[in-house]
């Protein structure tokens, strides 16, 4: 399937009339209708009713309204692209981990967005993602959770946010603070269980270093789901604080008694990215995080 097909396909798709179709294409009539029956047999499906008047089959109006969509999406990239290319617009590539976009992320996301000049791309991936994305120029700053060791990537903490217990609703440990001990004989949920390494190594870590094992019940891979699961019963989990925004009815929050417990954001760039651009972006992040 070529990109011709789906534009020859998408001004049929308009007229409904392959003299008309042609005409605005400006291609005879005999060719068109060869193209269109070559998309109808890689797809292996119809896509016209070839009766008076000429309908869309259902499959048809379905790849039609994707076609659009298609076509439209490729047309806004070209048009960045151009504008890239002649120094109107900048991109700036932005991987993230979820659980970053409860703080103070969002914030920097709006001041980047008030310059109309840069166009942002915004991709989730975990820190290790990240990692591979910043080496292959898909993106250019990350934002995550966990430390790597990799000569080409610098790191820098923005913020250690402190750490909250997760409990279903009418638990005994709520209205006070919670010792890592304590909660080592609780049924704990762990998250993300893949991939691996990430923020759960972290969490694992933090029992690890003060002898404790952890009695992982669960394993969820989005954070959501473990604050589900949480709310079921089936266990408590450890978030960052800046979760407790989500408010539920069926689950609380309690702080930890332990000190040196939180879980850094840390932004990661490539080690020779010595731009303008990047430059700003760290000046807006550390003022921005420095708030929170």
């Amino acid at each position: 399937m070529e990109l011709r097909h789906l534009r020859y396909f998408q001004m049929l798709g308009q007229t409904l009339n392959f003299t008309r179709a042609a005409e605005r294409l400006h291609i005879a009539q005999p060719p068109l209708s060869r193209q269109i029956q070559q998309l109808e047999e890689e797809l292996g499906v119809a896509l016209l009713e070839r009766s008076r008047p000429l309908r869309l089959t259902e499959a048809g109006r379905f790849f039609y309204e994707q076609t659009n969509q298609l076509l439209e999406r490729l047309d806004e990239i070209s048009a960045t692209t151009q504008r890239l290319a002649g120094g109107q617009n900048r991109w700036l590539g932005i991987g993230f981990a979820p659980s970053t976009l409860y703080g103070a992320l969002p914030h920097l996301l709006r001041r980047l967005r008030t310059n109309r000049s840069l166009q942002l791309g915004l991709l989730e991936m975990t820190t290790l993602q990240q990692s591979e994305a910043l080496k292959n120029g898909r993106i250019d700053v990350g934002f995550g959770r966990i430390s790597i060791e990799d000569p080409v990537i610098v790191q820098q903490v923005l913020h250690m946010e402190p750490l909250v217990v997760a409990l279903p609703a009418g638990h005994r440990h709520l209205g006070r603070p919670v010792t890592l001990a304590a909660l080592a004989g609780e049924p704990f949920i762990l998250y993300p269980g893949k991939p691996r390494p990430s923020y759960a190594d972290h969490i694992i870590a933090l029992f690890n270093r003060r002898g404790l094992v952890l009695n992982v019940v669960q394993e969820a891979n989005e954070l959501q789901t473990a604050i589900g699961l949480v709310a079921a019963g089936i266990g408590v989990t450890l978030v960052p604080q800046t979760v407790q925004r989500l408010h539920r009815e069926d689950i609380g929050y309690t702080p930890l008694a332990d000190a040196e417990t939180g879980s850094p954001i840390i932004m990661s760039y490539r080690a020779t990215d010595e731009s303008e651009l990047l430059c700003e972006v760290q000046r807006l992040a550390h003022e921005i995080f420095g708030k929170f």
